[in-house]
């Protein structure tokens, strides 16, 4: 899985990410990033390349998407819905959001995200990736599916100048 968030400044100097409301699916209904399934023949970030454009109508060039984190998701009780997701930010793109049969996208203010409309594990690690932090996490979800039962949240060091990035990963 893969999951994509536009990020842009606002006139008022504030950020914003590029959230939409789920029509279909797991989490329908949900507020949630643009994203989903990474198909055989492509890697996390060409799924997060197609995802924006099926999803939004936008072009994200894969160079400009900045790997965020690596997200493991447990459903004990629902095992069919364990997923990991590769999480990606993109600061440019062409095009302008528009709505979908899969997304109705809305910009939010990063300081003031829809928590109480997002899946409960949202609110452990969203504004860290978009604060600009890297990070590894795990997310287990209890017998309801939507409450958070354990979080393992961990930064990924930050690697010097000229360094390969080289993350742990779970």
């Amino acid at each position: 899985m893969c999951l994509c968030f536009l990020v842009r400044a606002g006139d008022d100097g504030a950020s914003y990410v590029l959230l939409g409301e789920k029509k279909r699916g797991l989490g329908a209904g949900n507020i949630v990033g643009l994203g989903g399934k990474v198909e055989p023949d492509e890697t996390a970030r060409d799924a997060a390349v197609r995802e924006a454009a099926e999803e939004s109508g936008v072009l994200v060039d894969p160079a400009d998407l900045e790997e965020m984190a690596q997200i493991s998701f447990w459903f004990p009780t629902k095992p069919s819905w364990d997923q990991r997701a590769a999480v990606f930010v993109a600061r440019s793109w062409q095009g302008v959001p528009r709505e979908t049969d899969e997304i109705t996208p809305t910009w939010y203010d990063v300081s003031d995200l829809p928590f109480d409309g997002m899946w409960a594990d949202a609110r452990l690690w969203l504004p860290l990736v978009l604060a600009g932090r890297q990070l590894s996490a795990e997310f287990s979800f209890a017998a309801d599916l939507s409450t958070v039962s354990h979080a393992d949240v961990r930064e990924w060091p930050r690697p010097e100048a000229g360094e390969a990035h080289s993350a742990r990963r779970p």
